[in-house]
């Protein structure tokens, strides 16, 4: 029997060691939890993992790979792998959401480095006059100090004209009383335009934070009014929103959505929901003359990456064709936009009566801008009755 002490001491270190071993891991683990929890909680919200962070990452893998791995679960998905698609490569996978570049697809790359290159991440549906791929609308992007600096602007009284009064004749003109059946909001609410801003204002810099495009929807709202047609306007400072919860500019249909879910939840009688933009493509392009008076052009824009936007692009198309039969070359076109550096969805998927509508550019005026939101309210309103009558509402 050994009864030497320092040989029982060895043994029982030798024994205990797993456990200190343990218990050490045990402590650093823990440690580097709170570690990660604090550093979640503490980062700005504008680079915090959200839903929609997330949606942006993987609205770049296409949709065959998300069959691939449920596949490995189940083989029943593998039956509807799109015999056209090559076996998914893993590789060629973690590289797309490392980079947001797809190797066979140079529009990724060239959209980054070449001016304009990004517009062919939309497709043209219906081209109006003058439309092509050189000259589509360019969404505002400017860096959200830029939109938020004070500036000075000016509102002429020989630049507005007043908007149609209602008819009085109640018998002859149908009304939707009071219901209010339009959502009208501007996500990119401080979209100004130059002839009411100082002297020397670049494209770039063309926001204010009242003279802005929010007034064309005010005026399309007092015009639909006049046509009998109910509307609900919403005037939320999406870019405050975006300021005080520390995000970023493309964040702005982040930032609008709560107000449209909002509005749908208190509002059952809501139809249809436009969101009113400008273009920031010079005047030759958004300009129109019709009858010897000057009319802001229009455009309208669905997102592509909201997979049920059939009906909202029938919408989009049905007012296109509208619009111009009425004022010929008004309306420039509609199209599709998503994908990488897009939205995509612009809040869509919360109803399929919703569109994007752009209302002239940035060198348009204002008594351009509420003829053309006029010349809306008119066609609209012979579409929404049209409409009502197919359905069978009073």
């Amino acid at each position: 029997m050994n009864t030497n002490p320092n040989t029982s001491l060895n043994q029982f270190i030798k024994q205990s060691k797993p456990w200190y071993k343990k218990g050490s891991l045990l402590i650093i683990s823990i440690g580097l939890l709170f570690l990660f929890i604090g550093i979640l909680t503490s980062i700005k919200p504008a680079y915090r993992l959200s839903s929609n962070t997330i949606n942006e990452w993987t609205r770049q893998i296409d949709g065959a790979s998300f069959l691939y791995f449920m596949g490995m679960e189940n083989r029943l998905f593998e039956e509807a792998f799109p015999e056209s698609k090559d076996p998914l490569s893993v590789s060629n996978l973690m590289f797309q959401m490392a980079t947001s570049l797809k190797p066979n697809d140079p529009r990724t790359l060239l959209g980054r480095e070449l001016p304009g290159f990004d517009a062919y991440n939309g497709k043209i549906i219906v081209a109006g006059e003058g439309t092509d791929y050189t000259n589509l609308p360019i969404e505002s992007a400017a860096p959200l100090d830029v939109v938020l600096e004070d500036r000075e602007a000016k509102m002429p009284e020989e630049e507005v004209e007043q908007p149609p009064e209602q008819s009085n004749d109640t018998n002859g003109q149908p009304t939707t009383g009071d219901r209010n059946v339009v959502f009208l909001y501007t996500t990119h609410n401080r979209e100004s335009f130059l002839p009411h801003l100082p002297e020397g204002t670049s494209k770039d810099e063309a926001y204010h934070s009242e003279v802005n495009i929010s007034k064309v929807s005010n005026r399309l709202a007092s015009s639909l009014k006049s046509q009998g047609i109910g509307s609900q306007v919403d005037h939320t400072d999406f870019m405050n929103v975006l300021n005080q919860k520390g995000w970023e500019y493309w964040q702005s249909y982040t930032a609008s959505k709560p107000i449209v879910e909002e509005a749908l939840a208190t509002n059952k009688n809501i139809q249809y929901i436009f969101d009113i933009h400008r273009d920031s493509q010079g005047k030759e392009e958004t300009t129109t003359t019709i009858d010897g008076k000057s009319y802001a052009r229009f455009f309208f824009i669905v997102g592509s990456d909201n997979p049920d936007n059939e009906t909202n692009l029938k919408l989009a198309t049905d007012l296109h064709n509208k619009l111009n039969e009425m004022y010929p070359g008004i309306s420039r076109g509609v199209k599709t936009q998503g994908g990488s550096g897009f939205n995509g969805v612009y809040n869509q998927d919360l109803s399929d009566q919703s569109v994007i509508v752009e209302i002239g550019g940035v060198e348009n005026n204002m008594k351009e801008l509420y003829r053309s939101a006029d010349a809306l309210a008119k066609v609209f309103s012979e579409y929404y009755w049209q409409a009502e009558k197919v359905q069978g509402n009073p």
